[in-house]
């Protein structure tokens, strides 16, 4: 259920400064062009200011140069994103987890699960399989041989931990994801192809979270790691044996190949691709769409994607893309003339 909370309250616990009446309540959150009595909003995309004037929000957070602009009381702080967040999680607080096992739950007699801990109707849980205190295992998910899920931590549904992956506390994992399939091993035997056994796991580390439909391989003898912090978006492929540092966050669509090791605090853009035994340094932006195919070594931003254009130009400069060697050595040809 959504709570409420006077403005004087939420400027405290998000450190913001209130202008405007403290004794306004509110109880839900929207954005500034839909949003109405007893919601408060946000803006922090300047492409947005433009709802601002006419809202009808009770409150808004936003950035303290903007707060003239506001006609409703505002908290105003230098991050108003990171404080909607935490305004939204106070109004909108996700419902209290379950406890017991589902009657259509299969439960081995050899797994371990807390006695506060949530099993619902059509997991499985197998032999020596551990579900910590405050987890919840949902609808449908498979929890395998030996895997452990953390403390407090939810699979919401559908979620597949194959044999002796390891979840850390707090994590969210969800809709459809699968941790711990086999890495791509395969040797060439002539015409045909033999299976590389993959012996490694996954190690998930604290507060991760992983998006609907990402694929997590296991490593092909250590263990692919995901570190604290981790954030994931759905349908992300990671390889065997990759190493993701702590508190990074990486979008939709992005594929990593086998034994990357990628840094901390790092954000990589959707649709990116990072090719395989490569390593990526600490407080590294790659943007959407970038193909990685060397280390990076230094913080900082890259990009690797020419940027869209009508077709009929980008034939043509494709065209030009093609000639750039032969033209760098003609351009070479004629330096040499003249010096001589």
């Amino acid at each position: 259920m959504p709570a409420e909370y006077s403005l004087a309250e939420l400027a405290e616990i998000c450190g913001a400064q209130l202008r405007g009446d403290a004794r306004v309540r509110v109880h839900a959150v929207a954005t500034l062009e839909h949003a109405g009595p007893g919601s408060i909003a946000f803006l922090s995309n300047p492409h947005y200011k433009r709802f601002l004037g006419s809202t009808r929000a009770s409150a808004v957070i936003l950035a303290p140069g903007d707060a003239d602009a506001c006609p409703v009381p505002a908290l105003t702080v230098q991050n108003p994103y990171l404080a909607y967040a935490r305004v939204a999680a106070l109004l909108m607080p996700v419902a209290p987890a379950r406890s017991g096992q589902d009657a259509d739950a299969r439960v081995h007699p050899g797994a371990k699960i807390a006695g506060d801990a949530w099993v619902a109707p059509g997991a499985v849980i197998e032999e020596a399989a551990v579900i910590e205190s405050g987890a919840a295992v949902g609808p449908n998910c498979v929890v395998m041989r030996a895997a452990c899920v953390g403390e407090h931590t939810r699979l919401v549904a559908n979620v597949t931990l194959a044999e002796r992956v390891r979840i850390g506390k707090r994590g969210l994992i969800h809709a459809g994801a699968v941790i711990g399939a086999d890495g791509f091993g395969i040797a060439r035997d002539g015409e045909r192809w033999v299976k590389v056994p993959q012996l490694g796991s996954v190690i998930v580390g604290d507060d991760v979270e992983i998006g609907a439909n990402t694929t997590i391989d296991r490593g092909a003898l250590e263990d692919t790691v995901i570190g604290n912090g981790v954030k994931l978006d759905n349908q992300i492929q990671i390889g065997h044996n990759v190493h993701i540092g702590e508190h990074t966050a990486i979008a939709g669509c992005v594929a990593i190949a086998g034994s990357a090791h990628i840094g901390k605090r790092c954000m990589i853009g959707g649709a990116a691709g990072i090719v395989g035994h490569i390593e990526i340094a600490d407080d590294v932006t790659i943007t959407a769409m970038t193909l990685v195919s060397r280390s990076i070594n230094e913080p900082g931003v890259y990009s690797g994607s020419a940027p869209m254009d009508r077709a009929a130009q980008w034939r043509k400069n494709s065209v030009r893309i093609r000639q750039l060697d032969e033209l760098a050595r003609r351009l070479e040809h004629l330096e040499r003339k003249m010096k001589d």
